[in-house]
């Protein structure tokens, strides 16, 4: 049998479901409760099953979009995670190369390229400071626990919770930046102290004097804020970050942040502004040192007190907001602000300090790599005693608005400066010093140095000379004939009287009889080292000199005859060292003129004061003997004068050479050296002049020219006998 013939059993589901024709067999009773018709079943086709399908999932452009969008990702997180890693890895790499490249803290607390001066007063008080100072190391467990908080508030927050980098910090910086119209990167820059460290530290490299044209210009570089900069500022504090601890961080910013007035570090900054150690602050103090950071210069309370106080009350807001100061501590610290000492508000010492520095040796002060302590000559009671004088005459007797100027310098016989101010502006650093770098012509001021010539050649005070009207020769400018200031003539004069009422003619005849070398000779070796004029105009006070060198050229006249040399130091030491690296113990050089001329000449300058042009220079119970000055066209107004333990001089004028409306030098001058000594002599008592009276008259002194045209007979006699007797 063939196996398509063969016979196929039924299925059981042909069983299930009858034949065509043949009559349904009898089906089971339904289940379902009665009363419910069942629903019949809806049949769809399957082509349109699969559309409906289709349009539920979005059509066939949705599955391609869902696969490219899921492809994209896969992609891109791909190309993230692996950039991140190799980044991640770089950034690493970059961590610790700089981390072994760290030193320890302790050679990163003093970064000075150069030292510091220290300057003292006559009695060991320190009243200026120049350089970079640094008043030695302190750290963040010995310092004050207000400036260390007062730093955070200020500073960094976050500091102890972030790791060198704040990205909440750059975020808030940036929002602010574009919200003030400023770009992302200016401005604010949301630095933490660790990148602001970082900085500080220019990034590991030192200063090389040899590759920087200044140690200004390589700080300005150090601070460039450049995208790129940025970057490397980071890695760098994320190395110190693991390299430190938080407190060594601190540590060394706290050491290395410049604090304006030459203050490197907190504790410079502290001894400079209050005279005590960043360890002993207060609140108020540590608000005003933090609120210096953000602005230096601007916020010095040297240079302006009442804006650093209004920049600590916002310092102390933000301490007590974070919890570091209760509300009565701030409260206390905004009614009580911080002021400065007295040193501070000196101002480093004026015009004063700048000359000592200036006239010091250059390795041991403008350009020191040491920290030096210098003891100077000055008197604080006197320098404030000058500074007093000088602003209650502008107030009291100068019109408002003037712009002259004047200066004064007090010194002792033996040329130690005890005060010095070179202008109006009293408390000021590098300014001009017209007291020591203004040239200007002396007038008759430098008359005493005519006459003590005549005197060292043995003249008396008490010869006669005539004062008349003369002309000389003068080659290749015709004759000159000088005048007295009143325009008028006395006839016959003792030198005494002429010197006193400062007449001309009498003091160029002196002039030519002593010789002008001998004149020039003399001048010069009190210290007049300036050009001194060539032709008689010399008696008059042609030349140019400064008010240092005149006041020490009086200062010769009052120690009896001998040169000195106005010096400001007295000791210089390394900071540390007990031995001095140099000692000046006094100015006196060598003999100009004999004691009696001296004694002689301040017997003639003290009637200058007590009878003659000086008479606004008296100082009740005290004997003065000095002289006045003014200068052609009065451009210039002089008076020096001295006592027997002070000479001061006073200059007057304007910088232009503009002149002097009705002021001569027995004026302003005048009353301005009465107020100074009138300070300066309280509390002391009078002590008499060094002075001699001269014995009586011996002859009567003549120019040559004029001689020759009188000498006859026995004149010609009795004066040949008198010139070889005295000489010519």
């Amino acid at each position: 049998m063939t196996e398509s013939k063969r016979r196929k059993p039924r299925l059981v589901a042909d069983k299930r479901y009858p034949s065509k024709g043949r009559k349904p067999a009898a089906t089971k009773r339904s289940t379902k409760p009665a009363g419910k018709k069942s629903t019949p079943r809806k049949t769809v086709p399957r082509k349109t099953a699969r559309k409906k399908t289709r349009r539920s999932s979005g059509g066939k452009g949705g599955g391609i979009f869902r696969r490219l969008f899921r492809w994209l990702w896969r992609l891109l997180w791909g190309i993230t995670w692996r950039v991140g890693a190799v980044a991640g890895l770089l950034l690493a790499l970059a961590v610790g190369v700089v981390y072994t490249s760290l030193p320890d803290v302790d050679a990163l607390l003093d970064g000075r390229a150069k030292g510091s001066v220290t300057l003292l007063d006559r009695n060991g008080k320190v009243f200026a400071w120049r350089g970079d100072q640094f008043g030695g190391v302190i750290t963040a467990d010995t310092v004050s626990p207000h400036l260390k908080n007062a730093v955070i508030a200020t500073e960094d927050k976050r500091f102890y919770r972030h790791f060198g980098v704040s990205p909440r910090g750059v975020a808030s910086a940036v929002r602010i930046n574009l919200s003030e119209g400023r770009g992302p990167l200016s401005g604010h820059g949301g630095s933490t102290i660790t990148q602001q460290t970082a900085k500080l530290l220019c990034l590991g490299v030192p200063y090389d004097p040899t590759a920087w044209e200044s140690e200004a210009a390589y700080e300005a570089d150090c601070r460039q804020g450049s995208l790129w900069r940025k970057a490397k500022e980071a890695v760098y504090a994320i190395a110190m970050e693991v390299k430190y601890s938080k407190d060594e961080v601190l540590t060394i910013y706290l050491n290395r942040a410049f604090l304006g007035a030459g203050a490197r570090g907190f504790e410079a900054a502290s001894q400079r502004y209050f005279g005590i150690s960043a360890a002993e602050v207060s609140p108020a103090e540590a608000a005003m040192l933090a609120g210096l950071l953000v602005a230096p210069s601007r916020y010095a309370p040297t240079n302006n007190l009442q804006r650093s106080q209004d920049r600590a009350r916002l310092v102390v807001g933000l301490m007590e907001d974070q919890g570091y100061l209760t509300g009565a501590q701030a409260s206390e610290a905004r009614s009580r602000p911080a002021q400065l000492s007295e040193a501070a508000a000196a101002r480093a010492g004026g015009y004063f300090a700048d000359w000592v520095m200036a006239s010091g040796p250059e390795f041991f002060t403008r350009n020191t790599t040491e920290d030096v302590v210098i003891r100077t000559t000055l008197d604080q009671r006197i320098q404030t005693s000058a500074e007093e004088a000088l602003k209650f005459i502008f107030q009291e007797k100068v019109r408002e608005g003037s712009k002259a100027q004047a200066a004064i310098v007090v010194m002792s016989a033996d040329g130690a400066v005890r005060g010095m101010v070179g202008g109006r502006k009293t408390r000021v650093s590098g300014a001009f010093n017209r007291a020591t770098q203004a040239l200007r012509q002396t007038g008759s001021s430098f008359k005493p140095f005519v006459y003590a010539t005549a005197l060292e050649l043995g003249y008396s005070p008490l010869d006669t000379v005539m004062d008349e009207p003369t002309c000389w020769d003068i080659a290749g400018s015709g004759q000159w004939c000088p005048k007295n200031y009143t325009h008028k003539f006395y006839g016959r004069v003792t030198l005494a009287d002429a010197l006193k009422n400062s007449l001309n003619i009498p003091a160029v005849k002196v002039a030519d009889i002593s010789g002008l070398d001998n004149v020039r000779t003399v001048a010069s070796g009190f210290g007049l080292s300036s050009d001194l004029a060539e032709g008689l105009a010399l008696a008059l006070g042609a030349s140019e000199s400064t008010l240092i060198e005149m006041t020490g050229a009086y200062a010769g006249i009052l120690n009896g005859g001998s040169a000195v040399e106005p010096y400001g130091l007295t000791e210089l030491k390394l900071l540390g060292e007990s031995d001095p690296v140099m000692v000046t113990t006094t100015g006196i050089g060598e003999r100009v003129i004999n004691d009696k001329a001296a004694k002689q000449l301040t017997w003639m300058m003290e009637r200058v004061v007590s009878e003659g042009t000086g008479g606004r220079a008296k100082l009740p119970g005290w004997q003065v003997a000095g002289k006045t000055g003014t200068t052609q066209a009065a451009r210039d107004a002089w008076f020096i004068g001295f006592t027997a333990d002070y000479v001061t001089g006073i200059w007057m004028g304007y910088d232009d050479n503009t002149p002097l409306s009705g002021v001569t030098g027995g004026g302003l001058p005048a009353e301005i050296w009465k107020e100074t000594m009138l300070r300066v002599t309280e509390g002391m008592t009078p002590t008499p002049l060094p002075m001699l009276a001269p014995d009586p008259p011996v002859r009567t002194a003549q120019p040559q020219q004029q001689r020759r045209k009188k000498e006859t007979g026995l004149d010609k006699a009795i004066n040949n006998l008198l010139n070889n007797i005295f000489g010519n």
